[in-house]
């Protein structure tokens, strides 16, 4: 049961941490909080002393509600067309797929749900106010949590400045999407096949489970899976990886058994499909929005190489992490094999997927932009540099990749450069990678 009670809760958390990334949602909390704190302050009545709201003050509270309600409806209004205004820019000048994560941006949230919250608990203190349930203990009460509302907005308010002020810039959400793509990338390295066993090749007498829906997988409850594979005594391998898109009659998994229906319907609850990609489990979404920034940036109509050296950057310090990453768990798993003779069993033992390619981060980060930046000649160098660094990086898999990477990058710049110097220059910064080999 209790094992149960975990499988669910797996798959609730992907959609309550879903949900919680929603605009409304710490609004909802917010108001319910304000509404809620009205609403029980009359209970105070009967044990604060009257007397404290003439020497408080608590006689003005009605005058300090109004002006509240009135300036807080302002700063709402003005606080949601900026932002709005900061979606449309940065999904004109990054990527609209960028934009996602500003409007899950926590701060954003509790800046709009602190405003949006003390509009409605002025606007129901006033309410309550008229209808006479608050003796003098309540107003003082009442008075009380006003004091510290205003404070908490003070303190928004100060830090809204600063933040409206490089909201939906290229740099901050350049700076957002790494964030998050590294949150997903040490996730992936340190559990490179989601708690699971190694991909093997699919079982010969293996059935698969196919899809019956169109999307992108989001989310695989590994735990769920687990459950399933022990109670219906088999081997489950995972086809489709988080980040891919599926029709139907495309393969979830493959078991080495012949599935029960109630097999297939458990498995396909297991695995969420949606109409977009998702952070999470998937870390070459993040690569992939950057490399789209710097593509934007690199455009006729934008023109602005240094962007796209800044993503490069960004990418390089990205796969670095990577690197350490799996450097880090491969010895943690070697420590553990160690001290247990029947040799280390992943959590989910019975579930098997494949790990994540560095060919597929080296694809994702530097073809598009080595294809479309291959006319700019700093671009084309700091590609080169950008590999070099990489290959020097101690990671056995980036050091091939980098060298092949770079004589492909180096191609595209021969193909596209008019100027001989440009085309030296490149090539200098290449044969480091050759002599370095």
């Amino acid at each position: 049961m209790a094992q149960d009670r975990d499988v669910i809760a797996s798959k609730w958390m992907f959609y309550l941490r879903e949900m919680a990334h929603r605009m409304w949602f710490r609004a909802s909390l917010y108001c319910a909080l304000a509404i809620g704190t009205v609403l029980i302050s009359p209970l105070a009545n009967s044990w604060v002393p009257g007397h404290w709201a003439t020497v408080l003050g608590a006689s003005s509270i009605d005058s300090i509600l109004n002006i509240l309600a009135s300036s807080m409806l302002a700063v709402t209004t003005f606080s949601l067309t900026t932002v709005v205004s900061a979606f449309a820019t940065a999904s004109s000048s990054t990527t609209p797929r960028a934009t996602k994560l500003l409007i899950e941006n926590a701060d954003v949230h509790s800046a709009l749900a602190t405003f949006l919250g003390a509009f409605l608990y002025a606007i129901v203190g006033i309410v309550a106010l008229s209808t006479d349930i608050y003796a003098d203990g309540g107003r003082v009460v009442l008075f009380g949590v006003t004091v510290l509302v205003i404070v908490l907005i003070t303190v928004t308010l100060l830090r809204w400045i600063d933040q409206i002020s490089h909201l939906g810039r290229v740099g901050e959400t350049v700076n957002l999407v790494e964030s998050t793509t590294r949150e997903s990338l040490i996730r992936r390295a340190r559990q490179p096949y989601l708690g699971g066993q190694p991909y093997e090749q699919s079982p010969v007498a293996g059935t698969h489970i196919n899809t019956l829906l169109v999307g992108y997988v989001q989310y695989v409850d590994m735990g769920k899976l687990q459950a399933l594979a022990e109670q219906y005594q088999c081997r489950i391998h995972l086809e489709s990886e988080p980040g891919e898109f599926l029709v139907p009659g495309q393969p979830l998994v493959s078991v080495d058994t012949a599935p029960a229906e109630a097999l297939c319907q458990a498995v396909r609850a297991a695995i969420v499909i949606g109409d977009a990609r998702t952070y999470h489990q998937d870390p070459r979404l993040g690569l992939i929005v950057l490399n789209e920034i710097a593509i934007r940036a690199l455009s006729p109509a934008i023109n602005d190489p240094g962007t796209a050296i800044d993503v490069i950057g960004t990418c390089v310090r990205l796969l670095h992490t990577w690197a350490e990453e799996r450097q880090l768990a491969s010895t943690a798993v070697a420590m553990q094999e160690q001290h247990q003779p029947r040799g280390f069993q992943p959590e989910y033992d019975r579930i098997y997927v494949r790990a994540l390619a560095e060919e597929d981060f080296f694809r994702d980060v530097f073809v598009p932009i080595s294809r479309d930046g291959a006319a700019f000649v700093e671009v084309g160098i700091w590609l080169q540099k950008a590999l070099y660094g990489l290959q020097g990086c101690g990671f056995a898999p980036f050091h091939g990749l980098a060298l092949a990477f770079a004589e492909q990058a180096l191609a595209r710049c021969q193909h596209a450069m008019s100027a001989e110097q440009d085309i030296a220059a490149v090539t200098e910064h290449f044969r480091k990678l050759k002599v370095d080999r």
